[in-house]
């Protein structure tokens, strides 16, 4: 029996998959079993932040296996406190952090702070949360109905937990907050909507009425976290100070690993909130390892030139091709391309993977490029040449 049978008859079927059997990752390049290779302009969504089969985190975590890997957070975590250390430091903020395992896991953590900050801050309770229309915050029924996406607010996993609304922009969201709202929940580059960064200007402002009114400010930074838009974090762009911050993805080079960090950081108290694999052994010293090498290579200049090449190559793609492509959007190595149709869209990202070149897609027209932090001017040049030949098989 094949991959592809086995996948069918045992895995539930949730996922659209391509049935490649990739066996091998060297940096920004894959490698399947039929000894293809491809170059990686997805970095597994935003998460292979240091690139495949890197050696200093395969040497990070094959140290920290030999010796432990889990005993529960009943116990002192040392990698666990370094790394809230290294997070906090990188971040300049005044935080301390929860650990998690997934993006999910982290905005659900995210809006219980917020939750009991409504609950213990004001006398008639607070609880109300608002986010933005095109908004993605996880798979879990709390963080569905709190995404701004009513394609993902299907019948069949209702009824859905209640103290949500959502907005089409920053400037409609004032007119949703009322006497319950307790937070104001964003992305401030809308992945999974369509890679769409906010305009610095009305996220200032929204930031400075929230706080004049005792009401948080959630940024969630799963996927523009670590570095991913030439900061540590986006907020650092934006020059904010949220109440809340969440990371995953890119954190943990492919280890699952999630964060919620808070200025608020006597509010949860023993028993509040837990998990059980959330900052164990393995995760943390793999994320400890990531950061450092992201903080290296931002330091010396390499990550700054990197987005610096390889937006000049997606500039120079875009004008080549304006009858395809409509608008040119994204921060730092997360970017996209609006595409003229849906139909086309599709045919790009086929066409793309026959081409030897992985991207993803994003919102209803927008081909997405996420690719990992450290990927080499050379993979950048064959990762484009490849995307001119998917284009031309596409026209």
């Amino acid at each position: 029996m094949n991959l592809e049978n086995k996948d069918k008859q045992y895995v539930l079927n949730t996922y659209a998959r391509n049935y490649v059997n990739l066996i091998k990752g060297e940096n920004a390049t894959l490698f399947d079993d039929k000894e293809n290779n491809y170059i990686d302009f997805t970095s597994g969504i935003g998460v292979v932040s240091v690139g495949h089969g890197n050696k200093r985190v395969a040497d990070a975590i094959y140290n920290q296996v030999s010796s432990i890997t889990h005993v529960s957070n009943l116990y002192a975590i040392e990698p666990q406190a370094l790394l809230a250390q290294k997070i906090v430091e990188l971040s300049g903020y005044d935080m301390a952090c929860f650990f998690a395992n997934s993006g999910a896991e982290a905005n659900e953590g995210a809006i219980k702070i917020a939750r009991k900050y409504g609950h213990e801050k004001f006398d008639d309770k607070k609880f109300k949360v608002v986010t933005l229309e095109n908004s993605f915050h996880g798979r879990t029924i709390t963080t569905v109905k709190a995404s701004g996406q009513t394609a993902m607010h299907k019948d069949s996993f209702s009824p859905y937990p209640d103290g949500f609304s959502f907005d089409a922009s920053i400037k409609d969201v004032y007119d949703s907050i009322d006497n319950k709202t307790v937070a104001v929940m964003i992305e401030l580059v809308q992945g999974e909507g369509g890679v769409q960064p906010l305009d610095i200007k009305d996220v200032q402002d929204l930031a400075t009425y929230l706080k004049a009114n005792d009401i948080l400010l959630i940024v969630d930074e799963v996927q523009t976290g670590a570095y991913r838009t030439g900061e540590f974090l986006a907020s650092n762009l934006y020059d904010i100070t949220p109440d809340i911050i969440t990371m995953a993805k890119g954190l943990g080079g492919g280890v699952p690993i999630g964060i919620v960090m808070t200025t608020h950081k006597e509010l949860l108290v023993p028993g509040d909130h837990g998990s059980t694999f959330g900052g164990n052994y393995l995760s943390t010293r793999a994320a400890l390892e990531v950061c450092n090498i992201l903080e290296d290579i931002k330091k010396s200049g390499t990550l700054d030139k990197t987005i610096e090449y390889f937006n000049s190559k997606m500039d120079t793609f875009y004008n080549n091709h304006t009858d395809v492509f409509t608008q040119n959007v994204g921060l730092g190595l997360m970017k996209g391309l609006r595409v003229i149709d849906a139909n086309t869209l599709s045919n790009i990202v086929s066409k793309c993977f026959e081409a030897g070149i992985l991207v993803l897609k994003a919102g209803q027209n927008t081909l997405r490029f996420l690719p990992p932090l450290t990927i080499t001017n050379e993979e950048i040049d064959l990762g484009f040449k490849r995307l001119e030949i998917a284009l031309k098989n596409v026209k």
